[in-house]
């Protein structure tokens, strides 16, 4: 029998004053809290609950993986351990992926069913995908082959506006394909475009 596609949501356990720490200090704690508990359920409720993939949800801190009661039970979940986001990722798409495997965040307010089922559709003909963000990162990441996230992750500078070039950069010869590019929300600026748009 087939597997379905694996979809991972990278989700932090919205505790006051440890979500959206860089949108906070513009918009205040209750807010940003707010802000992250808001566009985490609207997320998993857009793009969670489609039968063409399972839906995991990779969780920090790791102890919220089994307590935290801030996502529909349906989900299952994992921590997503220790390291840097690159090594936190891979780890999670090695881990939990069967066969074509998608990680996106969970700041992504404009995600909609199709930017999931695009890079899917991706991953037939590509080596990885990415869901290029406004920023210069990524909101989405995609394989087949977890190993190759060690070589697109390595010596990249993470939340710059160079993080998916440099990972491009480290894929040479290997099939990319880009989807949508979408915003993730990591501060007022990035809340302020989407609010306007």
């Amino acid at each position: 029998m087939k597997r379905r596609p694996t979809l991972i949501v990278f989700v932090k356990a919205p505790r006051l004053g440890t979500v959206k720490t860089r949108l906070a200090r513009a918009i205040g704690q209750s807010a940003a809290w707010r802000f992250y508990r808001e566009t985490t359920a609207t997320l998993l409720a857009r793009v969670g609950w489609n039968p063409r993939w399972r839906t995991v949800l990779a969780v920090t801190p790791d102890a919220f993986a089994s307590k935290g009661r801030f996502w529909p039970r349906a989900f299952a979940r994992s921590p997503q351990g220790r390291g840097d986001i690159g090594r936190r990722m891979a780890r999670s798409i090695a881990d939990l992926g069967h066969g074509p495997t998608v990680l996106i965040g969970s700041d992504i307010p404009r995600i909609a069913l199709r930017h999931i089922e695009d890079a899917f559709r991706a991953l037939a003909r590509a080596d990885i995908v990415f869901g290029p963000a406004e920023d210069g990162g990524f909101w989405l990441v995609g394989t087949r082959e977890p190993g190759i996230l060690r070589r697109a992750f390595r010596d990249i500078r993470w939340s710059s506006a160079t993080t998916l070039a440099e990972a491009r950069a480290n894929l040479e010869g290997k099939r990319v394909a880009l989807v949508a590019t979408l915003a993730d929300v990591d501060d007022a600026a990035a809340l302020a475009r989407i609010s306007r748009s």
